[in-house]
């Protein structure tokens, strides 16, 4: 799963490089239009349905954070 968040990761933002252990929010990596949008692409590729109160800073902020939002989500 991890190589398939890389993935996204890069093809929404292809300058970053997302197998660094940062920040993704705080390095400006991700903006909140970029959530937006990986929100949706990880909905599509896991198909599952992120709840609205996960969509918050701290779930999005490492390849690993957002590995446990994806498995924690509700089947579509």
């Amino acid at each position: 799963m991890k190589e398939q968040i890389v993935k996204i990761l890069t093809e929404l933002r292809p300058e970053f490089d997302f197998n660094e252990n940062v920040d993704f929010i705080e390095e400006g990596m991700l903006d909140s239009f970029d959530v937006v949008s990986l929100v949706d692409e990880l909905e599509t590729k896991f198909n599952i349905k992120i709840n609205g109160i996960d969509v918050i800073p701290e779930n999005f902020s490492s390849v690993e954070n957002i590995e446990v939002l994806v498995n924690k989500s509700t089947l579509k």
